[in-house]
């Protein structure tokens, strides 16, 4: 990387990382559909997620399902359903890694791994902000990514200090995936 500000990603590579993002945000799912149950935007950011790790093209669809995440998690937020919102993030995040950028800047790890942060923090919240749940589904997500992802991973640098919860979230995986 010294020099060279860009990563080199493959297709193949970012269909896995978005595939990756979508099953671990698909975790979250049911706490958000719980508390809002007609709200089908983190479903359809999830599944346009989906699509594309399956080998969809990377469209604009995917775009507008994850700005349509990104409403619904601060209509619950303003709603007081705090775990209902990190969950949407976690769709919202899903549909985001399909566009991780090919730059070398520890950022981009947050397109990696934010979805599963947000659904970790959106289950810590669901019970009560027990942090041994949040590990509990840090682990299942780090169970989750496969070798491309982890290789994916290690061209970036590690992830950025801040976040709130979720930062520190993200920077646990990432330490556990390394």
């Amino acid at each position: 990387m010294a020099g060279d500000p860009t990563i080199q990603l493959s297709e193949a590579d970012l269909r896995a990382v978005a595939g990756y993002a979508a099953a671990c945000a698909r975790s979250a799912l049911a706490i958000f559909e719980g508390d809002r149950p007609d709200d089908r935007r983190p479903r359809a950011a999830i599944d346009a997620a989906q699509e594309f790790a399956d080998g969809a093209k990377r469209t604009k669809k995917i775009r507008d399902c994850a700005w349509a995440a990104q409403r619904a998690a601060h209509e619950a937020r303003d709603a007081g359903q705090a775990a209902a919102s990190d969950a949407a993030r976690a769709a919202l995040a899903a549909a985001g890694a399909a566009f991780l950028h090919p730059l070398a800047k520890a950022t981009q790890v947050k397109h990696i791994l934010g979805a599963a942060a947000h659904a970790a923090r959106a289950f810590e919240l669901s019970a009560g902000d027990d942090q041994a749940v949040a590990a509990d589904r840090l682990a299942e997500s780090g169970s989750l990514a496969g070798a491309v992802v982890v290789e994916v991973l290690r061209r970036y640098p590690l992830a950025p200090a801040g976040g709130g919860r979720v930062g520190e979230l993200i920077r646990q995986l990432d330490a556990s995936l390394r």
